[in-house]
C-alpha cells in the first residue's frame, strides 16, 4: 500500500509542471454611447448650460431659502444616476458667497471619512466669468464628484454625482467615470443669463 501511495504521489507531482500565474486585477468593462451634447435653456433659471442626451429628465423646482434658489435633478435611469444641481443667489449686502463655498466644500469634506483621495481641480473661465472648483471622490462614498461654480457677484451652483446603489467604488467607477464627464461638460458650458 505504501508503494501505491508513494506511485500516486511521484504522479501527481510530475504531472503539473505548469507554474500558477495569477489573474491580474481588472475592473468592469461596460460600454456606454458617446455623448451627445445639446445646450438646455430653462426659462425659469438664470443660466444656460449643456447637458448629454443619455440624461432622460430635468426637474427643476424653486427650493425655500433667504434668497432666489432652484434645485435640478439630471437623471440617468440606464446608469441608476442622478447630478443634483443648487442655484443660489448671491446676495451683495449680506456677503452670502463666502457661506456658499464654505457649505460647498464642508460637503466635499464630509467625505473623508470613508474617501481614499480627494482630488480637486480648480476651474476657470473668464470670457464667461465662470469660477469654481471640481472634486472627485475616490472610495466607497455616497457622492463620487462634487462641483461648485460662481460669477462671484450674481450666481452660485453646486452640483453632486449619487447612485441609486450602495457606494461599492469598484462596482460604480465605469459610469462613475462617465457622468464626471457630463459633470465637467454642465461647469465648462454654464453661461449666466
Amino acid at each position: 500500500m505504501k508503494k501505491f501511495y508513494a506511485f500516486f504521489l511521484a504522479i501527481a507531482c510530475l504531472s503539473c509542471n505548469e507554474d500558477y500565474i495569477p489573474k491580474p486585477k481588472a475592473f468592469l468593462s461596460l460600454e456606454y454611447p458617446e455623448p451627445n451634447y445639446s445646450n438646455t435653456h430653462l426659462e425659469a433659471l438664470p443660466f444656460t448650460f449643456e447637458t448629454n442626451a443619455l440624461a432622460e429628465q430635468i426637474k427643476v423646482k424653486p427650493l425655500r431659502a433667504s434668497t432666489e434658489s432652484y434645485g435640478l435633478n439630471i437623471e440617468y435611469s440606464t446608469l441608476k444616476g442622478t447630478i443634483f444641481l443648487t442655484y443660489k443667489a448671491i446676495e451683495k449686502d449680506k456677503n452670502n458667497l463666502v457661506d456658499f463655498i464654505e457649505d460647498a466644500q464642508k460637503l466635499t469634506l464630509e467625505h473623508t471619512k470613508k474617501a481614499d483621495e480627494i482630488p480637486a481641480y480648480p476651474y476657470e473661465n473668464n470670457d464667461r466669468k465662470v469660477y469654481g472648483l471640481f472634486s472627485e471622490v475616490k472610495g466607497n462614498v455616497a457622492s463620487p464628484a462634487q462641483f461648485y461654480i460662481t460669477d462671484s457677484i450674481n450666481h452660485f451652483l453646486t452640483a453632486s454625482l449619487y447612485f441609486k446603489t450602495k457606494p461599492n467604488y469598484d462596482s460604480i467607477l465605469p459610469a462613475a467615470h462617465y457622468l464626471q464627464n457630463d459633470m465637467k461638460r454642465i461647469m465648462e458650458s454654464i453661461k449666466w443669463k
